[in-house]
C-alpha cells in the first residue's frame, strides 16, 4: 500500500464543490470515480481544500491509498483520461503513509478576481466578480494591509462555521489592478468557512467608499459577521496553490 499525492485544477462552474455530498456532482466524487476506474479498487481521496461550490482551482491537493503497480508520477497522466474536461489533475507523486494535507502546515494562495468596467465581458463572466461602479484601488490595499497578521478573523467568516478556533495569519495581502482586472491576492497558514470571499466583498465595500478604514479596524476587534461586508460571488474565487514547510 503507497500513499500519492495529486495537485488537481479544475473550474468549478458545474460541481457544487469540492467535498463528496449525496445526490450532487462534486469534484472529490468525480475524481474518486475515475481513480477507482483506473485502478480497479475502491479509491477515497483525502483533500486538502474543500472548496465551495463555484470556487476553481489551479493547485488543490488530494492524496489516496492505494496497491497499484503504476508508477507513481504516471498516474497524473492516466487518470485524466477518464476525467472531463474541466477537473484535471497536474502532478502525482509517492508521499510518506502518514502525510495528511490538512493536518502539515502550509500556505495557501487564493486570488479573488473582479472585473471592473462599465459593461461585463461574457468571457470573463464565470471566473471573475463584475463591477460596474468605480473602485478605489489603492484605498483596497491599504484596508487589506490591516488584515495582514495574525487575527481573530471572526468577523470574516459565515456564521455557519464549525470550528471554535478563529484566529488565523495571514502572511501577504494586496490588491492590484491590471487594466480593468482587480485581483486581490491573499497568502495565510488556512482560511475560515467564506472567509476569502467575505474579505473580498469588505474590500469591495472599501473601494467604492462604502466602508472607511477605521471600520475595517473595527469588524477585526469585533467579532461580530455583521460588522464586514458581504459574501462576494464564489465564481471569481480561485486557489492558486498550496505550499507544504516540508516540500
Amino acid at each position: 500500500m503507497k500513499r500519492i499525492k495529486l495537485v488537481v485544477a479544475y473550474d468549478g462552474t458545474s460541481y457544487c464543490g469540492w467535498q463528496v455530498q449525496p445526490e450532487e456532482v462534486t469534484v472529490e466524487g468525480v475524481l474518486n470515480q475515475a481513480l477507482s476506474t483506473l485502478l480497479n479498487e475502491e479509491i477515497v481521496v483525502i483533500g486538502a481544500s474543500r472548496t465551495d461550490s463555484g470556487v476553481h482551482a489551479l493547485g488543490n491537493v488530494a492524496v489516496f491509498d492505494t496497491n497499484t503497480m503504476i508508477p507513481a508520477e504516471k498516474i497524473s497522466y492516466a487518470v485524466n483520461q477518464h476525467l472531463p474536461w474541466d477537473i484535471r489533475v497536474q502532478s502525482s507523486v509517492e508521499v510518506s503513509k502518514d502525510f495528511h494535507p490538512r493536518r502539515v502546515n502550509s500556505k495557501k494562495t487564493y486570488e479573488y478576481n473582479i472585473l471592473n468596467r462599465s459593461i461585463s465581458l461574457p468571457t470573463k463572466r464565470l471566473y471573475s466578480n463584475f463591477v460596474y461602479y468605480d473602485l478605489d484601488v489603492n484605498a483596497m490595499d491599504e484596508a487589506a494591509g490591516l488584515l495582514i497578521g495574525e487575527h481573530d478573523f471572526k468577523s470574516f467568516c459565515s456564521v455557519k462555521t464549525q470550528v471554535s478556533d478563529t484566529v488565523r495569519r495571514i502572511y501577504d495581502l494586496r490588491v492590484e489592478k491590471d487594466q480593468d482586472m482587480i485581483k486581490v491576492r491573499v497568502v495565510g497558514n488556512g482560511f475560515l468557512y467564506n472567509m476569502v470571499r467575505i474579505i473580498a466583498g469588505t474590500l469591495i465595500e472599501v473601494g467604492r467608499g462604502a466602508k472607511s478604514l477605521k471600520e475595517v479596524e473595527k469588524m477585526l476587534n469585533g467579532l461580530d459577521r455583521s460588522l464586514a461586508g458581504p459574501t462576494a460571488p464564489a465564481h471569481g474565487l480561485t486557489l492558486v496553490k498550496i505550499e507544504y514547510d516540508n516540500e
